[in-house]
């Protein structure tokens, strides 16, 4: 790793040049990417960072994830936390598997930070609460009860930021739905319907159009490559119905300077919002694990009408 605060600009450019560095980021933020992440020259000289791969970067400890939160669910907290009690028993009665397990729920290069909301006052206001963690930056926003199963080698949510880095317009991640479902969902406005895997330019989105009039069939996931500055459109975006901050708003706010891409996925999602959904997810998680998925198997055709 190397602080560009510690490296001449004849020596930054030569290394870029021979290829000895390809990735850099923000040593205080721990985030980083591409060279050409454009979001990084605003960065302080004294935060910035390189590396030779990502791999590099990745060791170093450049990933965070931030919970946003309630009061009433800590056990989300609690499940990425060391049970240093349960740990130990496990080690004396030699069950390494499970201590492994358990040890190894997140990823020695990444950090959870949570913060909370205190009134459920709409998902803008949910991203809004994390603010100061974000700082500058660019940013990803993973809604927890959608699931996306993905077993490509590079997954939908690493090629729309990669589609973010090149064309510095906001992602949101859409899939395809039966025309009689459009109802259901919000549903984006773009002149072409992008490829699996690829991005186009859309017009905005409307919320559960009638059977007829939707725009296109395709339905907003949960997923999405935000601009710091969607952060500023959110302290000024105005509060909707229930006295709710809607992200929705704010991005539509954001499309009046610039561009925003609806990015079509290529995996598979589960809206575990719902009990049918969580059940379907439970089936396809459940027979591809690793060790219980062929008994797994056994015990769905068993239980086959």
């Amino acid at each position: 790793m190397l602080r560009h605060n510690t490296i001449t600009t004849a020596q930054l450019h030569q290394h870029i040049r021979r290829k000895i560095i390809s990735f850099a980021g923000n040593e205080k933020l721990k985030i980083f990417g591409t060279l050409y992440c454009s979001s990084g020259k605003r960065m302080k000289k004294e935060n910035r960072v390189f590396f030779i791969s990502e791999k590099e970067a990745v060791a170093a400890g450049i990933e965070q994830i931030v919970l946003v939160t309630h009061s009433s669910k800590a056990s989300i907290e609690n499940y990425f936390d060391r049970n240093f009690e349960l740990e130990t028993t496990l080690e004396q009665k030699k069950k390494f598997d499970l201590l492994k397990e358990i040890t190894e729920i997140l990823p020695k290069h990444m950090s959870v930070v949570s913060v909370r909301q205190p009134q459920p006052l709409g998902l803008g206001h949910a991203v809004l609460c994390a603010k100061d963690i974000v700082g500058d930056e660019a940013f990803a926003v993973l809604l927890p009860d959608v699931l996306v199963k993905d077993n490509a080698s590079q997954n939908d949510l690493a090629l729309m930021i990669q589609r973010f880095e090149q064309s510095q317009a906001a992602q949101i991640m859409v899939e395809a739905v039966p025309d009689h479902l459009v109802d259901q969902y919000g549903i984006v406005d773009v002149a072409i319907s992008p490829n699996e895997g690829e991005s186009a330019i859309m017009q905005g989105i409307v919320e559960k159009p009638t059977i007829g009039t939707a725009p296109s069939n395709l339905s907003v996931v949960g997923r999405y490559i935000l601009p710091a500055q969607i952060m500023t459109l959110l302290e000024n975006t105005p509060r909707g119905a229930g006295n709710e901050i809607q992200l929705t708003d704010a991005i539509a706010i954001l499309q009046q300077s610039q561009n925003v891409e609806a990015y079509r996925m290529k995996g598979q999602t589960f809206d575990c919002g719902s009990k049918l959904g969580y059940l379907k997810a439970v089936l396809h998680y459940g027979i591809e694990h690793p060790k219980l998925g062929e008994d797994f198997k056994g015990l769905i055709q068993e239980l086959a009408l």
